[in-house]
């Protein structure tokens, strides 16, 4: 399987990283996509993809981020993009759950890297929190772009509207809390070809994890309570999730042990 969005590259892995991929590998989730935060982060991924197998990066410049990004940064990401080994541009997007986050500064980032993708033509992984709509109104601007709405939270007609774009919806530890009514009901109605599995990792731990690291290898715990919810096999949403990602980031597919 693919974990389509994990911060493996996170100093709470520097103690264990690889004894987590290894455990993960040894469950199945054997390549991950690990999005960038901010510019310092980049090369901190670059290196860590370069050493371990199945894992594939992808540079950005994240809203919550904000305070230490600079207007030079984009320069910088449009540099990086030239080597060729991101398989996607993120994690971008916009976050107006924290109020102190400059909104225009914020649509002016991540306006100026949706242009940079379509440029490039990569696809995005998007953060969008308490700010889905805003967001489906900039992707509206730039055509053709693909990619993934990551830990969605919106409504059903907005998931509507970015299926209908073409964008995938990343689903992670939120949908295995009972309580995630809405969210549960939209992931077992929901076109399989839309689907990304995800953890998020080291946050947004499932439930029964609270307060604790979160781990891909955690994405099995993911995968059944969709599976459950869907009526369907866990192999069957594996393999078609797998295949999602695979399609969406250019991905080979993942590596056997």
């Amino acid at each position: 399987m693919v974990d389509s969005h994990v911060h493996i590259d996170d100093a709470s892995f520097d103690g264990d990283r690889a004894q987590v991929l290894a455990c993960a590998a040894a469950a199945g989730v054997r390549s991950m996509v690990v999005p960038g935060i901010d510019a310092a982060s980049w090369p901190r991924i670059e290196a860590l993809c370069q050493r371990h197998r199945g894992l594939y990066p992808a540079y950005g410049l994240h809203p919550l981020f904000l305070a230490q990004h600079r207007p030079e940064h984009l320069q910088l990401l449009r540099e990086r993009l030239h080597h060729g080994d991101a398989v996607a541009l993120g994690e971008i997007g916009l976050d107006f759950y924290v109020e102190a986050l400059d909104r225009e500064q914020q649509q002016s980032y991540f306006e100026q890297q949706l242009a940079l993708a379509q440029q490039f033509e990569l696809p995005v992984i998007v953060h969008a929190r308490r700010a889905v709509e805003e967001v489906v109104l900039a992707l509206k601007h730039f055509p053709g772009l693909r990619g993934v709405v990551h830990s969605f939270a919106g409504s059903e007609q907005q998931a509507e509207r970015l299926y209908d774009m073409g964008f995938m919806l990343g689903i992670g530890g939120p949908v295995t809390y009972p309580r995630a009514k809405r969210l549960r009901s939209l992931v077992a109605n929901m076109p399989i070809g839309h689907l990304l599995l995800e953890t998020d990792a080291p946050d947004q731990p499932n439930a029964g994890h609270q307060g604790a690291r979160n781990e891909p290898v955690r994405m099995l715990e993911t995968l059944r309570t969709i599976a459950e919810l869907r009526g369907e096999s866990a192999e069957a949403i594996a393999a078609a999730t797998t295949a999602n990602a695979c399609r969406l980031f250019g991905l080979a597919p993942p590596p056997s042990l």
